[in-house]
């Protein structure tokens, strides 16, 4: 494949961490622009990845005939104005997720790259996890029998990120853990099962522990330090259940709790087997065997699943083709969101 030009828009911590360092090294990938709001974030990174072009407008590159990528590192509100505006300029575009504030603006996403023949993927890593993919090939191979539950939590003690930031504020982020880790978990449960329907949405949000935000204790604060003159509108905690055509999800997300232990897992239910998935890492799966109880933790060579996600998408590109982490798939996952949201703000189960 030809190698792709690539522009890289926020210099926030994904962009740092994830996708300019696979960028960077993929040999299918020159990276010519970086843009940021703050200039110095910029110049840091174009220096220490050597990129020949720093901007604070993402609008400036978008006449570039060079530019055949774009990825989208931005605040969520953010996200579907500047994916839309590349892929109207013919670039296609990698978007970290959540793929926008909501379904609405992920379809308007979508129509756009359809309507220009381009490549949009969102930033749904957990797809390319080594040990996420084991587990899908054990539920289509039948290794779990019915799939009649899932069991998930995402919750930590006192971590509310940036407090009083784009974070915690609603018109910036779209809302709280839920758009900001949960997404990472029912995507990763939709991508597993790839349910033909979901039928019904019913949860509770909780916004409690820092309502007096000078009173808040906190054990840790990325993207901190808090801005007490700052806007705390999101939930800090969730919980719901979802009925699908397949099976039934149960979840509890929390970024803070008056718990001092973090639980982040996933636990699939069949009737001959199942698997407790320990988040970003490996996983045990228990049935039987000759009458006895039996357990395997399976030992995993993990691949990089963020140079993979960006080596996938820059290949996408290339030959123009829907991959796993298209638009398309995760529809389901905004939907769903937009869901769980409403059922809270009504109190009552949600229809999809």
């Amino acid at each position: 494949m030809k190698q792709m030009t690539v522009a890289v828009i926020g210099c926030g911590n994904i962009a740092r961490n994830s996708h300019l360092p696979a960028y960077a090294k993929n040999p299918n990938a020159k990276i010519k622009y970086v843009v940021d709001i703050k200039p110095e974030a910029a110049k840091e990174m174009a220096e220490k990845y050597d990129v020949p072009h720093v901007l604070t407008d993402y609008r400036d590159l978008l006449d570039d005939p060079e530019v055949d990528v774009v990825s989208v590192c931005t605040p969520n509100y953010l996200h579907a104005r500047m994916s839309i505006d590349c892929l109207n300029a013919g670039k296609h575009v990698l978007c970290e997720k959540p793929a926008a504030m909501n379904a609405e603006e992920v379809k308007a996403m979508k129509e756009a790259a359809d309507k220009n023949g381009k490549i949009l993927n969102i930033g749904v890593v957990n797809r390319f996890n080594t040990a996420v993919n084991m587990i899908k090939d054990m539920i289509e191979a039948g290794k779990l029998g019915d799939l009649y539950h899932i069991y998930c939590s995402f919750r930590s003690h006192r971590s509310i990120p940036g407090l009083g930031g784009w974070f915690t504020t609603k018109s910036m982020s779209g809302g709280g853990v839920l758009i900001d880790w949960g997404v990472h978990f029912l995507d990763l449960i939709f991508y597993c099962i790839d349910p033909e329907k979901v039928y019904t949405v019913s949860s509770s949000a909780y916004s409690e522990l820092a309502k007096d935000m000078e009173e808040y204790v906190y054990e840790s604060m990325w993207a901190g330090p808090p801005n007490y003159d700052g806007v705390y509108d999101v939930e800090e905690m969730v919980s719901g259940f979802i009925r699908t055509s397949g099976p039934t999800i149960n979840f509890n997300g929390a970024w803070a709790q008056n718990i001092g232990e973090a639980g982040m897992f996933i636990e699939f239910m069949g009737d001959k087997g199942g698997i407790k998935l320990q988040y970003g890492g490996g996983f045990t799966f228990y049935t039987t065997k000759d009458g006895k109880l039996y357990e395997e933790t399976p030992e995993i060579d993990f691949a990089d699943m963020f140079y993979d996600e960006i080596d996938s998408f820059l290949k996408a590109a290339a030959e123009n083709r829907k991959t796993r982490a298209n638009v398309d798939n995760i529809l389901i996952t905004t939907q769903v969101m937009d869901a769980i949201y409403e059922s809270a703000e009504l109190g009552r189960e949600v229809v999809l």
